[in-house]
């Protein structure tokens, strides 16, 4: 069965960058019934595209992907040293108390509850997130807060439980939220911006996605 094609909003001969949907893997999971996802959608297309990074299922937005392993190889140590620029925005519970700040805690995998991950002070790997509220509106247990999050360290789960962290989970988390989620139709976090250097040409390129939210 032919996967539907994927949204290509960039391509050239080193990279693709693709605009996933919400409810879509990055990456094939384990079991036949979870092998439609973005990086089998892009190949189905584009033989030689590596996925560099990932985002959650539930998450939407901007995804890269290189093409051959040269490639793969320059933007993946473009990720490790931290000079790609990332921009996501959420819609959280609740009226944050500060416009912005940061928030660092080290978080690790809860073993007993995965693929959940947990704040740990002593045993977890740092994970440092910035953040800015764009707007609040509502009220009581209506009240909703629109944030910009930069991920400054790229752990999983790293915006939702650091949000959590805060006391306001991200609406329709299914994971973290899960006594609202079921009123919510998405998850509302969105990978809307990404910047870097073009690993070919040397010149800085940016890319953004609308928030569908």
């Amino acid at each position: 069965m032919s996967l539907p094609p994927p949204l290509i909003l960039y391509q050239d001969d080193a990279l693709i960058v693709a605009d996933k949907p919400a409810g879509l893997l990055s990456v094939p999971g384990r079991g036949p019934e979870r092998q439609d996802c973005l990086a089998a959608r892009v190949q189905a297309h584009c033989a030689d595209a590596r996925i560099v990074h990932r985002l959650d299922m539930d998450t939407s937005g901007l995804l890269l992907l290189a093409r051959g392993l040269e490639m793969l190889r320059r933007m993946s140590r473009a990720f490790e040293q931290r000079t790609v620029g990332k921009r996501y925005v959420a819609l959280v519970h609740g009226h944050l108390a500060e416009d912005g700040g940061e928030i660092d805690l080290p978080l690790r995998c809860d073993w007993d509850n995965r693929p959940r991950q947990i704040v740990d002070l002593a045993r977890g790997r740092r994970a440092l997130t910035r953040y800015r509220v764009l707007e609040r509106h509502g009220a009581d247990a209506e009240a909703v807060s629109r944030v910009e999050l930069h991920p400054v360290t790229g752990r999983s789960h790293q915006l939702r439980v650091h949000l959590l962290s805060l006391g306001h989970p991200i609406l329709g988390d299914p994971l973290y939220a899960p006594e609202r989620a079921g009123r919510q139709a998405r998850m509302h976090l969105h990978a809307a911006h990404l910047s870097f250097i073009h690993p070919a040409t040397q010149v800085p390129v940016s890319f953004d996605s609308p928030v569908p939210f």
